[in-house]
């Protein structure tokens, strides 16, 4: 009887094994297998959130198919305590596995709100945008001026805690429109201290967080200025009409602002070059404006002949050669432009009514490219006030 019933409890101890690898075996499928997603979402893990309550929401958002699997796979693999808090995008198809290591991987968030600051040539913006999964691209949400009062909508995503920052700096601004942009930036932090050089301060995009230190990121702007300018100071070709990177930074400054054409940068600084070459004085209309503006701000209007008539140190009408200082932050690609130039013999170029510019070798070339962009000038007035 007893050698029976011992039998029996072996027997059922061994059924009872074999269910339990079964249901192991089963459980370990379902944590690596596809998941039930057909659609990429964002999910949120709060901050101090537990591991039952991100399975809970998993189970919401039909991220997953068993929270109870989706837990016991976390420790069997020692990240149940290792969850990172943030908004991330779950890709259609995730296994619990894969989830898993996306909320515990730790890093940026890649999903949720990001606030762009754009300090621009005109204007400072600032733009909320939000992640949309379907298509995993920004789509914005709200735009305003920095010199506007936040509307209310924007301090509910500064409250988020995993909310993103960057800030992105336009080829051309001058080094007090970004300073000025910085200090008007609400989610900064500190003095920003004096108006850093010009032209030092490389454009770009930066990512921030909130309170992040005003000078210590004009350090960084200008720390990577001076790399991308001594990267291409050594590549430079042979036989350039200046002599040290500050010169060099100077010519790409002006060409940065005489075109926003990309592919036309080398051609435009061809024809400075071969000025300084000859020599023939520059003869540059945004350096008389920053003559007038110093910098601050565009002018918003035409130059006055009386401005064009007088002499200040950059007045390139006025004065030979480069002027003192840079008179933008240019770019990488203008600095390469300056350093680089198109091998041409050309000596003078206006706008051609497309964006772009003619280019001429001789006077007379150049004076026919100026009388068809004044008809392109009248025709456009004309449009206009129709």
């Amino acid at each position: 009887m007893i050698r029976h019933i011992v039998a029996n409890a072996f027997t059922l101890m061994i059924v009872g094994l074999i269910g339990l690898a079964i249901v192991i075996s089963s459980g370990k499928r379902s944590f690596f297998a596809e998941g039930p997603l057909d659609a990429p979402i964002c999910f949120r893990v709060a901050q101090g959130a537990t591991l039952r309550a991100v399975s809970a929401g998993l189970a919401r958002e039909g991220a997953i198919r068993s929270e109870q699997v989706f837990r016991i796979g976390a420790q069997y693999t020692d990240r149940a305590g290792a969850l990172r808090f943030g908004s991330y995008l779950i890709p259609d198809g995730a296994s619990m596995d894969e989830i898993m290591d996306l909320l515990t991987r730790g890093g940026a968030s890649t999903c949720g709100a990001e606030i762009q600051y754009r300090i621009g040539v005109t204007r400072i913006d600032t733009l909320v945008r939000d992640l949309d999964p379907a298509t995993q691209s920004f789509q914005v949400v709200m735009q305003f001026s920095a010199e506007e009062d936040p509307p209310e909508e924007y301090l509910a995503f500064t409250q988020q805690s995993d909310v993103q920052y960057r800030i992105t700096v336009a080829e051309g601004a001058t080094s007090w429109q970004i300073w000025e942009g910085l200090r008007l930036a609400e989610f900064l932090s500190g003095d920003p201290g004096d108006i850093p050089r010009e032209g030092w301060l490389a454009p770009d995009s930066y990512a921030v967080t909130r309170g992040t230190d005003r000078q210590e990121l004009l350090a960084e702007m200008e720390a990577r200025q001076e790399q991308i300018l001594t990267q291409l100071w050594e590549n430079r070709i042979e036989g350039l009409p200046y002599t040290s990177p500050e010169e060099a930074l100077i010519m790409a400054s002006i060409v940065e602002k005489e075109t926003g054409v990309a592919d036309e940068r080398r051609q435009v600084a061809s024809v400075f070059v071969n000025r300084l070459r000859i020599p023939m004085r520059l003869q540059t209309d945004p350096t008389v404006i920053y003559g007038v503006t110093q910098g601050r701000g565009s002018l918003g209007r035409g130059l006055r002949r009386s401005e064009l008539d007088t002499v200040t140190p950059w007045n390139t009408y006025q004065i030979d050669g480069l002027p003192p200082t840079p008179i933008a932050n240019p770019g990488r690609a203008a600095i390469a432009a300056a350093l680089d130039p198109d091998d041409t013999p050309y000596l003078y170029f206006v706008a051609d009514g497309t964006g772009g510019h003619t280019f001429s070798t001789t006077l007379a070339d150049h004076n026919r490219a100026v009388a068809r962009w004044r008809e392109i000038e009248a025709e456009l007035r004309q449009q206009q006030g129709n």
